[in-house]
């Protein structure tokens, strides 16, 4: 029952990305062609609404679900990786129309195709868990 709040954040979440139509692949495409600011806005207010919240558990106001303090640590410096895996990341997203969240949202909605997709997103994370230590970090 602890995680009930967790489950009903979550839904609620849900409803809010299908109705601001940020789980279209539409509104993807118009993105990916700088045709709309749609998603650029929904982006730009999820990176702020971060930065405000992570501001706010540093300062001890927020804590985890056993009531601990949460502790964000650092990440090694390293451009060549981040850009990598940025363009990878962004690839899937343009070739699939959604990122890891609304994937399980699209499947909510009734998109049954996203099975494969999850499918494939789990068996990739396998992989690289696999392969993570022979990897260059």
């Amino acid at each position: 029952m602890k995680y009930l709040k967790f489950l009903l954040v979550g839904i609620f979440f849900g409803i809010i990305l299908v109705k601001s139509e940020a789980v279209s692949w539409y509104r993807i495409y118009e993105m990916f062609r700088f045709q709309s600011f749609h998603m650029y806005g929904i982006i730009g207010t999820a990176i702020a609404t971060g930065v405000l919240f992570l501001q706010i558990s540093k300062k001890g106001y927020i804590k985890s679900i056993k009531g601990a303090d949460i502790f964000v640590p650092k990440k090694d410096r390293g451009l060549i990786r981040y850009i990598v895996g940025g363009i990878i990341f962004g690839c899937g997203w343009a070739l699939i129309g959604a990122c890891p969240g609304p994937m399980y949202i699209l499947l909510g909605t009734g998109v049954l195709s996203m099975l494969i997709v999850i499918a494939a997103a789990l068996l990739g994370t396998f992989i690289y868990g696999v392969l993570k230590d022979k990897l260059p970090h």
